[in-house]
């Protein structure tokens, strides 16, 4: 066995508790959206172009 799945199995049954109040449910799903960063796969790529692989964009037109 896992020895962190009694943990797992923990936290689990308190997301299946907390899930079935509705109303707390929807406002932690609310803040935990509006608490992301900004994703966006043309910015993941731009950086990694920058960052990572020290290249710069080339205009196709």
């Amino acid at each position: 066995m896992c020895a962190d799945f009694t943990g797992y199995a923990n936290c689990q049954d308190a997301v299946g508790r907390q899930f079935q109040e509705i109303a707390q449910w929807g406002r932690m799903s609310i803040l935990n959206v509006a608490g992301i960063g900004k994703f966006s796969s043309d910015r993941a790529i731009a950086e990694y172009c920058k960052d990572i692989w020290k290249t710069s964009p080339v205009s196709i037109a």
